[in-house]
């Protein structure tokens, strides 16, 4: 750690911030799903209270060089939530609107996530609070070397490995990957995932959360008897996630009606061909120019589908709108798109809500697989790849579908029930450190 920058580290959850505020933190509505799953199990008390709160919040300042020889003062937030059952993982976004809570909050929901997926890590996220629109890949480069030295004592491929995420990117993650080996005098590829598979990425990364989508949605379309060829789909966020998602549901039957951007969204009742639209990654924010007919965000949100995915920020399905929505199925592509208030009106309107911690979690999935190529210096093949994500994301399905049934519970409350039995249990069987 350089010695011009002071990392501050807190052991336990952030001060409660006011009413408003918390009524739409991402850290308030991860506690209060944690509370409402907690009540549809007999579990210690205490356990559950250990989990509202982060092992550890790391905050570090880090000044950069500009193009023209100014100097600028970021600030980065590193949040481990929680790593009984393994390593702490999570994404690294480079957004304007990184705060301490958003990290705890994510980070909670990537605890969650692991666990529904039974994989061996814990969660974590991170973030700079930084437009990487206004930086040039140089300034980008220098940005991201400078915060992996501030943060390289607390990540490690045994430790905590971050992915990209909003602003990020795999050159990001190999920057990421360089500067720590570098400081390590080793090379060492599993401190991240999400990497160019030329340096020890995995095929398939980038694509996972959208198939994933795709997945969950489709087997969701089967259990309520959905055909897919009768079933008509509006994606919110035309990112990695939604995109994919999209593509493969239009090659899987499904009619696309919808996809969006910030700037809007192509809409046509008789569907669109969500491969003719260029993804943000192949040109950014053009959806609406490649559109006969544009309507508003807010707008998709409230069509009348089968099928509505928002993959696009959080807290875009709210108290507000919630009683608009007509879609008779919602799967989440985005983390946190649906706010703990509006989740209750949806329940209560009989509108299905798979969540986030299993719809996207293909992304996490495919990392691990990443992971596990890296240790053992051995990488797999695309259709490798997609075949144990196919695998892994269908058995995840089954065991939240099994408490669904069991229990007469929402999808939301089955995942977390999953994933707090196998939190609850890793946490009984190695105790409390004296």
């Amino acid at each position: 750690m350089s010695s011009n920058t002071s990392p501050t580290t807190v052991e336990s959850a952030v001060s409660q911030p006011d009413d408003d505020a918390e009524a739409t933190s991402a850290v308030a509505t991860a506690r209060r799903q944690l509370e409402h799953a907690a009540t549809h199990l007999d579990i210690d008390p205490n356990i559950v209270e250990r989990l509202k709160h982060p092992a550890a919040v790391h905050e570090v300042t880090v000044p950069v060089e500009r193009d023209d020889g100014s100097i600028d003062v970021f600030t980065g937030y590193r949040a481990h939530h929680d790593s009984v059952r393994g390593p702490f993982k999570g994404g690294l976004r480079y957004h304007p609107g990184v705060t301490r809570e958003e990290c705890i909050g994510l980070s909670m929901w990537m605890t969650w996530k692991c666990a529904v997926m039974d994989l061996p890590f814990g969660g974590a996220k991170g973030g700079i609070v930084v437009d990487p629109k206004e930086l040039s890949q140089a300034e980008k480069e220098r940005l991201t070397r400078r915060f992996t030295d501030e943060i390289r004592d607390i990540i490690g491929p045994n430790k905590d490995i971050p992915a990209p995420d909003m602003g990020t990117d795999p050159q990001t993650m190999s920057w990421i990957m360089d500067a720590y080996s570098m400081q390590e005098a080793e090379t060492l590829p599993g401190v991240v995932t999400g990497k160019p598979p030329v340096i020890g990425g995995s095929y398939g990364r980038e694509e996972a959360p959208g198939r994933s989508v795709a997945l969950i949605a489709r087997e969701a379309c089967n259990y309520y008897d959905y055909p897919l060829e009768e079933t008509t789909v509006a994606v919110q966020g035309f990112g990695s996630v939604g995109a994919n998602a999209a593509r493969l549901l239009d090659e899987w039957g499904a009619t696309v009606v919808a996809v969006s951007d910030v700037n809007g969204a192509a809409y046509d009742p008789t569907g669109l061909d969500p491969h003719a639209i260029p993804s943000h990654d192949e040109e950014p924010e053009a959806v609406t120019d490649y559109a006969d007919e544009t309507i508003g965000n807010d707008e998709l949100l409230t069509l009348d589908v089968d099928l509505l995915i928002p993959a696009a920020i959080g807290d875009v399905i709210t108290e507000a709108n919630a009683d608009s929505i007509r879609a008779d199925l919602i799967v989440e592509g985005a983390n946190g798109p649906t706010t703990f208030a509006a989740d209750t009106i949806l329940a209560e309107r009989d509108i299905p809500v798979v969540p986030d911690i299993l719809a996207n979690a293909g992304g996490v999935t495919v990392s691990y697989f990443e992971w596990l190529q890296d240790i053992n210096r051995r990488s797999w093949s695309l259709e490798e790849v997609q075949d144990e994500l196919d695998k892994e994301m269908l058995s995840a399905w089954d065991d939240v579908r099994a408490e669904v049934e069991t229990r007469g519970v929402t999808w939301r409350d089955a995942a977390y029930i999953v994933a707090l039995s196998r939190l609850v249990d890793a946490h009984a069987n190695r105790g409390l450190w004296p």
